[in-house]
């Protein structure tokens, strides 16, 4: 009961100013960033377990992880190879390596520069996917190709994340070599990566016949959390064991109603952690170091804006779609709030430092909605229209038919697609039935196709 009045400040405080925030075109995760900040101690001082807050609401960056590996199947990597593992690739080197230098140039050793400069690199997956739908133009080609560079980022993460504690290794006493600590990480890698691919289907085939949502739901977010905890107990990151679990299940016939199912709390977590960001800004750094903060937030921009233009060039897209890019990817992102937290506690990155990059990281997001419109009204003077990419490359299943229901009347529908090469999406609610399917080579999808939620997950909107 004695943490009732925190939730309710943080529910008012996000439903002031998010539509607010939206109302004014700058999307909901400036809102949640104002909000913390208002309620946190730099303003009224409402909430003062920062650090508590922030450690929990993690959990959103874990779901947003688990719902980017269910994404990752194969045949879709493969269609955006060239754009993913190459302009995405060659985005966060380049430009962590000269923010790298750039940061040793500014007084920073070499650990604690890599650790900022790659951090830097990255970019928002949540605020430019908002933005970017919001604004309608997920399937225009920068669209396309900022889904691409986010999504090389988002895998980056993992061995980024992986690499701090090696980087904090050097600070202490114990730092040398621990076959028992690497024994246990490759347990947990192995527990997770097995028990995904053997165990996983079976659980969830099962609970689908009893035929429960609140079972489903509550047993996605078991395997979600579950292998989160076991990778973390093995030494490595949460985020790692969700990732891994969701693209272990990213071909498998549960993948959209999972996705339906863990979309609300990882919104509603996501939302949490950019209010505890927004707490732990630092609105003294900016009023003491006025030039330090905006200095560096405006280099920050500059240079990933640079390097994001000139790199879209070479991977052939034109002037307009690779000015796009440059002002919707030259920001600072939710994981180098995560990458800087690890970096403390690991002694590879100052808590002074690591507290002016937060602020700077979190001025340069508040800033790209202004920019974002500032170009398009640019765009409007100019009369530039943004160019639409063909629908091959969607790395989300948009297929222009759901099929509801895969009984013999659907099965009959899916043969007058397949004849005519339609591709379509076929959802079926009896997880026996799937089983059968699918054994004869046919591509059904576990769910209810009465759930508004799980025809958003399937693509409906675009059917």
């Amino acid at each position: 009961m004695s943490h009732l009045p925190d939730v309710l400040i943080y529910l008012i405080a996000a439903v002031v100013t998010v539509p607010v925030a939206k109302r004014l075109g700058f999307g909901s995760v400036l809102g949640y960033l104002v909000a913390g900040i208002v309620i946190g101690p730099a303003v009224l001082g409402l909430i003062g377990e920062v650090e508590t807050t922030l450690h929990f609401a993690e959990l959103g960056v874990v779901l947003l992880l688990f719902l980017i590996g269910l994404e990752l199947q194969p045949s879709r990597l493969w269609v955006l190879r060239r754009m993913v593992f190459g302009f995405g690739a060659a985005q966060v080197l380049v430009t962590g390596v000269v923010l790298t230098l750039i940061a040793m140039l500014l007084g920073l050793d070499l650990k604690a520069a890599s650790v900022a400069g790659f951090a830097l690199a990255l970019s928002s997956t949540a605020f430019v996917l908002q933005l970017l739908a919001e604004k309608g133009e997920l399937t225009t080609k920068h669209g396309r190709s900022a889904f691409a560079v986010l999504l090389f980022q988002d895998l980056a993460v993992i061995p980024l994340l992986a690499v701090v504690p090696l980087l904090g290794a050097g600070s202490g006493d114990d730092s040398g070599f621990d076959a028992g600590t690497v024994l246990l990480t490759l347990g947990a890698i192995t527990v997770v990566v097995l028990g995904g691919r053997y165990l996983l289907r079976p659980v969830l085939r099962w609970v689908a016949r009893v035929e429960s949502s609140e079972l489903f739901t509550a047993t996605a977010l078991l395997v979600v959390i579950g292998a989160a905890y076991v990778m973390e107990a093995g030494g490595l990151s949460m985020g790692l064991g969700a990732f891994v679990a969701g693209m272990l299940l990213a071909d498998s016939e549960f993948r959209h109603a999972l996705e339906a199912d863990i979309e609300p709390f990882k919104g509603l977590l996501l939302g949490l952690f950019f209010i505890a960001v927004g707490m732990s800004v630092d609105l003294g750094l900016i009023v003491d170091r006025p030039g330090a903060v905006l200095g560096l937030a405006a280099g920050l921009l500059a240079v990933k804006g640079l390097i994001l233009a000139a790199l879209a060039r070479i991977f052939d897209q034109d002037g307009a779609s690779s000015r796009n890019l440059a002002v919707i990817l030259s920001q600072g992102g939710e994981f180098a709030f995560v990458l800087f937290t690890a970096a403390v506690a690991e002694g590879a990155l100052a808590r002074e430092t690591a507290d002016l990059l937060i602020v700077v990281v979190s001025l340069s997001m508040a800033t790209t909605p202004i920019l974002f419109l500032l170009n398009k009204a640019w765009e409007r003077r100019r009369d530039v229209a943004p160019s639409q990419e063909p629908d091959y490359d969607a790395i989300d299943e948009a297929n222009p038919v759901i099929i509801a229901g895969f009984g013999r009347f659907g099965q009959i529908v899916a043969r007058v697609l397949t004849a005519s090469n339609i591709p379509f999406t076929a959802l079926e609610h009896n997880s026996s039935w799937i089983d059968v399917l699918r054994r004869f080579g046919n591509r059904v999808h576990f769910g209810d196709a009465s759930r508004l939620d799980l025809l958003k997950a399937a693509g409906a909107e675009r059917a």
